[in-house]
């Protein structure tokens, strides 16, 4: 009988999730860890449900309508189906709010981030505003601005879907996305402390949200980035009517086509400054430190999807005479992606776990220090490893993997925008050399050595001991390399992303040692083990040698 593809099957992506199943049994406590299994099982079966249900039903993509029958500019959106019940998905299971709400404390970071990696690709990139909304939330906590948290903290952090806001972060101009230093728009005082705003913002994916955190030069502040203010928005007035914004077009983008991003004006924009009229950049860090570790999270959810559905496949698709996963090399390509994926989501998690324990005033010198660091780290790294990882999906299902109805396709092109959303991996790259700049590379060495010290500690395995001392071998490599260069600014800059991902793979590495140490000895689950000794095969230090040609000479001039 001819062996004719079919669909591959998901299960409930909960239950069916070795490796976050063990990482909260390892992370939180026992209570909680009981009192969150419900929604984290209806989440996981809900994705599974979605998977199914978008692969019977025509696509959708949003819609602008800017004028009305009579010709009056409406500036109308109407998004995805999905995206209609966004809303209340968000708000049932606290994908915002459950970060902020204090019954977990220094959990509430991990409580969100498990329920964001569940419900992420179901969600049709709804989280992207959701993302924002977050960071919206704790740069208004961190400002001090006591009206605007009174405002908005409760509707951007409801768990009613009838006052849940959304809220953008508009930033980039056709003068520069991560560069904003020479932004246009421009900020007159109309009294009262408030502000028209008059510009161009020309990426902003949440114009359908309720309220924004802009960026705008006060009318005779200074040029460059110390003279942009940060302003708080709401995108309607009382009559519910836009408050001086006009949408100009929707994107049409790679990929990320359910989620609206537009190309607005700011034509008399009413705003109110968050705090002060100078340094808007350094005050809207905190969105941006929020939002990129979403960004990983987000990254997380697409690499686990691919390797489910390429695993699925594999288990029922023949060829030559047997099916795909009975092959050695298909076997072994498959596992090299879970390895990978297992390794990152130790990392993004725990700088979760980092997140809520700094937020919670309960992180010391050096945890706090480990998050500044590893935050454009893990975003770096799981940004370049989800679209790697989506690419080999589409070659796991053949020809398959190609045919837009299968949804393999989307996967990959969705993955895209994961290391260029909140910083491309070289601006993540230079960033993290500022990080390394403030604090120094010293919390990486100590975390692996106390790291080495627990593994030795627990007497796991002889194999996990050498395993723990290569992590901290690498990261001392990293360290004298630094050193090295340390007064060549352009050798810096050059080896930053090389950097980058040693220290994001080892990091990751280290704490795939303390997670195998808890499955030998808790369950005797051998596989994160296992999935550690071919993850450090591979290979954690990429480090530039001294001397080689200067990388102008490798390219040929335009012409």
């Amino acid at each position: 009988m001819a062996n004719h593809p079919t669909a591959p099957v998901l299960g409930n992506q909960y239950l069916g999730d070795r490796v976050l199943q063990a990482w909260l049994d390892r992370a939180l406590p026992p209570s909680m860890r009981s009192a969150i299994h419900d929604d984290l099982d209806a989440l996981g079966a809900q994705a599974a449900q979605a998977w199914s249900e978008a692969r019977s039903s025509r696509r959708h993509q949003p819609e602008l309508t800017p004028f009305d029958a009579w010709g009056g500019r409406v500036d109308r959106i109407e998004t995805t189906p999905v995206w209609q019940r966004g809303a209340a998905i968000a708000a049932r299971y606290g994908l915002v709010a459950a970060g902020h709400e204090p019954t977990y404390a220094e959990f509430a970071r991990c409580n969100q981030f498990a329920r964001v990696y569940l419900q992420h690709v179901a969600s049709e990139f709804y989280t992207c505003p959701l993302a924002m909304t977050d960071g919206a939330a704790t740069a208004l906590k961190a400002s001090g601005n006591q009206q605007l948290i009174e405002r908005a903290l409760p509707r951007l952090t409801s768990r009613d879907p009838a006052t849940l806001w959304l809220s953008g972060q508009w930033m980039t101009e056709l003068t520069g996305g991560s560069d904003v230093g020479d932004s246009e728009t421009e900020a007159q005082p109309v009294g009262d402390g408030q502000y028209s705003l008059h510009g161009r913002k020309w990426f902003t994916s949440a114009v359908i949200g309720e309220m924004a955190l802009t960026l705008a030069r006060p009318q005779g502040a200074a040029a460059g980035g110390d003279g942009l203010a940060l302003f708080y928005l709401e995108t309607r007035d009382e009559g519910g009517q836009w408050n001086g914004i006009r949408i100009d077009r929707l994107k049409d983008k790679l990929g990320t086509r359910e989620l609206p991003t537009a190309e607005i004006h700011l034509d008399g924009t009413l705003a109110t400054p968050v705090s002060g009229l100078d340094h808007g950049v350094r005050m809207i860090t905190p969105v941006l430190n929020v939002t990129r570790i979403w960004n990983a999270v987000c990254a997380l959810a697409t690499m686990r999807r691919c390797i489910a559905l390429a695993t699925s496949y594999a288990h029922q698709r023949e060829a030559f005479g047997r099916r795909l996963i009975d092959h050695p090399l298909h076997a072994t390509t498959l596992a090299d992606m879970q390895v990978e994926f297992e390794a990152a989501f130790q990392l993004v998690f725990h700088v979760s776990h980092l997140l809520g324990r700094s937020e919670c005033a309960l992180a010391n010198a050096n945890e706090r220090a480990l998050l500044r660091l590893l935050t454009p780290l893990a975003k770096l790294w799981t940004g370049k490893l989800a679209v790697r990882i989506a690419s080999e999906t589409c070659e796991a299902f053949g020809g398959a993997g190609y045919i837009e109805d299968t949804g393999i396709p989307q996967l990959l092109r969705d993955a895209q925008v994961y290391p260029i959303w909140e910083g491309t991996t070289n601006v993540l790259a230079l960033d993290s050399l500022r990080a390394i700049a403030s604090v120094g590379v010293e919390p990486l060495l100590d975390t692996a050595d106390a790291l080495l010290a627990e593994i030795l500690k627990s007497r796991a395995s002889a194999s996990l001991e050498a395993h723990a001392m290569s992590v901290c071998s690498a990261i001392k490599q990293a360290s004298q390399w630094l050193h090295r260069n340390a007064a060549n600014a352009d050798a810096m800059q050059a080896g930053a992303r090389d950097l980058a991902f040693t220290l994001a793979r080892s990091m990751a590495a280290a704490l795939l040692c303390r997670q195998a140490a808890y499955s030998i000895k808790e369950t005797g689950d051998m596989r994160p083990s296992q999935a550690l000794a071919r993850f450090i095969g591979a290979g954690l230090v990429s480090l530039p040698d001294a001397g080689g040609p200067h990388p102008l000479d490798l390219l040929d001039p335009p012409h």
